[in-house]
């Protein structure tokens, strides 16, 4: 358990937590992240494709910005008109185009098509482990970027619907985390989100959200 008054009290203190949990080398267990579970408590996520199917590569982007005192991200609401989890909370991002040098080519992208953040001025503090998404065949590698000012937010309305605002410290509140009991294709799991106003943060988003929790927990802990 984290104490409240272990936490920085300003931008550049949380700026510092982030990027040193950013860097750590470090894997984290499953039991430290949010992944759908069977009622029998075994995670449910796959590590790559199932034999015989290829799967197409893409980025998401944490970008990291000062608020106040704190250190805060842009999730995205997915448009309706998208073929694959719309109206769902992500992350910004999405699939790889030809011309990307790699994934932090595919993230800046992506983010700045969805929400207007120019790509320069953005430091790119490193990536986390490729995970991969079932539903929509994708593996996708995870990037974090930081901006010393708040940038204007634009939405692109094809692809959002809303852009949601959250504080690492209220990542970091367990009374953030929640858990539901549901029917996923046939099977009924535990699903673990992140309960972010009226949204239930779950999935793929989730799991990233919270390897980066979990990272910081680790920072905190060891400080």
């Amino acid at each position: 358990m984290i104490r409240p008054s272990s936490l920085p009290t300003t931008s550049q203190g949380w700026a510092a937590l982030a990027h040193t949990a950013t860097q750590l080398e470090t894997t984290i267990a499953p039991e430290e992240l949010l992944i759908v579970r069977d009622t029998q408590g075994r995670h449910m996520r796959l590590a790559g494709p199932p034999p015989g199917m290829r799967a197409r590569l893409g980025a998401v982007l944490l970008l990291l910005f000062p608020q106040g005192g704190d250190l805060c991200l842009p999730l995205t609401v997915r448009s309706e008109h998208l073929p694959h989890h719309s109206g769902e909370v992500s992350l910004p991002g999405g699939a790889t185009d030809p011309g990307d040098s790699g994934p932090i080519a595919t993230a800046l992208r992506e983010c700045e098509e969805e929400i207007g953040v120019p790509q320069g001025g953005l430091a790119i503090w490193g990536e986390f482990a490729p995970i991969y998404i079932l539903p929509s065949n994708f593996q996708v590698t995870p990037v974090v970027a930081y901006s010393q000012i708040a940038p204007q937010l634009y939405v692109n309305p094809y692809e959002v619907s809303d852009i949601i605002l959250v504080t690492l410290r209220d990542l970091l509140d367990p009374a953030m985390v929640l858990t539901e009991r549901r029917t996923l294709r046939g099977t009924v799991v535990d699903v673990p989100y992140f309960a972010i106003g009226q949204q239930k943060v779950w999935g793929a988003t989730a799991l990233v959200l919270s390897e980066f929790t979990a990272r910081m927990r680790r920072v905190l802990a060891d400080g």
